[in-house]
């Protein structure tokens, strides 16, 4: 997540760089809330709690379009005024494992949607339960909703659970990505996306996954110097963002391609 970086009210989005080092660490002050439909690219109005002093290559800031992921920590989004304020998208996270539904998926979802921000939803995975019964878990809470986003496979390594810590091998691992994959396609008539970190893609290799875009976290480097030059839709590129409309901190994504790009990406995946 680009903690390197602060875009201030009267941004102009191509000549925008990296955030030098004692930028502001709140959010900047608010454009009013209006209505702005799906598909209508917002700027970002945002600033970092944690910036970083550049970027190789390419900084988050020269992308047109911006939006998030939130799960059950950010319980304070006032919506309209988030994407009002550059919020295009946001990941939600749905569910976990095969028996977790996120205590905020709900109001996320219902409040993304009445403020015309693109909303898709995600599964953290849960190694120590059948692939299957997860997807069969997620599919059961997410509904089919009509321009929704594709759904989310989140696969990292899971040290800090308190209840499944282990490490599979990497056959394994792309073996229960295809099947997670496989099974939410069929249901939702999407192409999914698969969330990874470094760590995780490069011990997995998870690059030889099939039918799926990817998701990349990268805070301190471009996704090109780090995976590879693998290709990618949406880059995650800090969780330390600050956006009007949001309490606290929140992660915080790039789209791949130019605002037009993203209305096509939108239109061929409508449900």
């Amino acid at each position: 997540m680009t903690r390197g970086f602060c875009v201030l009210l009267c941004l102009v989005l191509a000549a925008c760089g990296g955030a030098p080092r004692g930028a502001a660490s709140r959010a900047p002050d608010a454009r009013p809330a209006a209505a702005v439909p799906v598909g209508t690219v917002t700027s970002p109005n945002f600033a970092d709690a944690k910036p970083v002093d550049g970027w190789n290559g390419k900084p988050p800031a020269a992308y047109a379009v911006h939006g998030i992921d939130v799960a059950k920590y950010q319980t304070g989004i006032d919506w309209a005024t988030a994407r009002a304020n550059g919020v295009n998208f946001a990941f939600i996270k749905a569910t976990e494992g095969g028996d977790r539904v996120d205590e905020m998926f709900h109001s996320h979802w219902r409040g993304a949607g009445r403020a015309g921000v693109a909303r898709g939803a995600y599964h953290f995975f849960y190694h120590c339960r059948p692939a299957i019964e997860q997807a069969r878990w997620f599919i059961r809470h997410v509904p089919k909703t009509a321009g929704a986003l594709p759904p989310v496979l989140d696969m990292e390594w899971t040290p800090f659970s308190p209840t499944c810590t282990i490490r599979r091998t990497p056959e394994e691992i792309r073996r229960d990505a295809s099947i997670f994959i496989k099974a939410v396609a069929a249901h939702y008539g999407q192409r999914p996306i698969l969330y990874t970190s470094i760590d995780f893609f490069r011990d997995n290799e998870m690059w030889k996954v099939q039918g799926a875009d990817f998701w990349l976290r990268a805070v301190a480097k471009h996704p090109q110097d780090l995976y590879d030059g693998h290709p990618w839709s949406f880059w995650q590129y800090t969780s330390t963002g600050l956006v009007p409309g949001i309490a606290g901190k929140v992660d915080v994504n790039v789209f791949a391609g130019s605002a037009a790009a993203w209305n096509a990406w939108l239109a061929a995946r409508a449900q």
